[in-house]
């Protein structure tokens, strides 16, 4: 009597996109798990085979973002202002070959400060009152060399252009390289099934099997971290001593996904941010379970001439 044994899989994936670094990076500090996929299943009658492939993939586009910031007491004037500078920066990016841009309108609000208002035998009273107009606007700029932002930085601060916010990667090669990792991933999954298969001295050919996959992107911005690196000096302190610590210059790194625990990466060495891509393929085998039917019984006849037969009866419960 054979039983065989279903068992339901659960797979959870998790997809990540950012941006590479820019001044974002400065405010939010969050960094990203590992999202890995898992498999919700028993460990008995169950052998579960995994394999995890990297591709390191360069981007061959970028989109830049810059902040602008404009104030001025009139509506027209700020208008006057902004477009000034705009202006002065879009005609200097328009001299370098294969640059795009686009100016996106942000907000455009009043301004307000707190009048005095005194009164007699009174309190002072603080009105808000309009001062004046503040624009915003961003500037998205697309290249395809990376050593073009710095030649952008030059002519943008020339009109008082600072803030970076943050830089797109783009690759136009991700469904090539994504179809890459599933065909490595099969042909070591096949091979990892032989190696089991050997060292267990069994087959899995009749046995129930689910195969679960999943894709995972990693984009530059959220692979920096912060990093701070003083030497402050030791000072024995006493109740009336007062020490005032200068502030400690805090940067940021670039540390990408580590391949240690790939089976194997495309690409692996890289001296640049860059898009990474994980795959992962879980095969999950569940064994039959052969249970004894405790009911059965066997019996032997033996013969007058001493030969030894089996007898195949079936008992029946009443």
């Amino acid at each position: 009597m054979k039983n065989i044994l279903c068992l339901a899989s659960a797979v959870f994936f998790q997809f990540s996109f950012a941006q590479v670094s820019g001044n974002i990076n400065y405010q939010n500090q969050v960094r990203y798990q590992e999202n890995n996929i898992s498999v919700s299943v028993p460990l008995e009658n169950n052998l579960v085979i995994s394999i995890k492939g990297m591709a390191n993939v360069k981007a061959d586009k970028y989109v830049a973002i810059f902040s602008l910031t404009q104030v001025a007491e009139t509506s027209d004037e700020v208008n006057s202002l902004m477009d000034k500078r705009l202006k002065s920066a879009l005609d200097l990016i328009s001299t370098h070959k294969g640059i795009e841009t686009y100016v996106d309108m942000v907000s455009f609000v009043p301004v307000y400060q707190y009048a005095v208002e005194k009164k007699t035998f009174s309190r002072k009273t603080y009105n808000e009152v309009p001062t004046g107009f503040e624009l915003k606007k961003n500037l998205h700029i697309k290249f395809s060399n990376p050593s073009q932002l710095n030649e952008l930085i030059t002519v943008l601060s020339k009109n008082e252009i600072y803030d970076l916010v943050r830089v797109d990667y783009f690759a136009n090669s991700l469904e090539i390289v994504k179809k890459e990792l599933m065909n490595k991933a099969k042909l070591a999954l096949h091979e990892k099934v032989k190696n089991y298969e050997i060292l267990l001295g069994e087959t899995f050919a009749n046995s129930r099997k689910s195969i679960n996959d999943g894709f995972q992107t990693k984009l530059p911005t959220e692979m920096y971290k912060s990093y701070e690196a003083y030497n402050s000096s030791f000072l024995a302190l006493t109740k009336l001593a007062n020490v005032n610590q200068t502030n400690k210059s805090t940067t940021l790194y670039y540390q990408p996904v580590l391949d240690k625990e790939f089976d194997f990466v495309i690409n692996p060495t890289i001296m640049e941010p860059v898009i990474q891509v994980m795959y992962e393929v879980k095969l999950v085998i569940t064994k039959e379970e052969k249970i004894e039917n405790k009911n059965s019984k066997s019996f032997i006849l033996i013969t007058p001439n001493g030969e030894m037969r089996d007898l195949n009866v079936s008992n029946s419960t009443k």
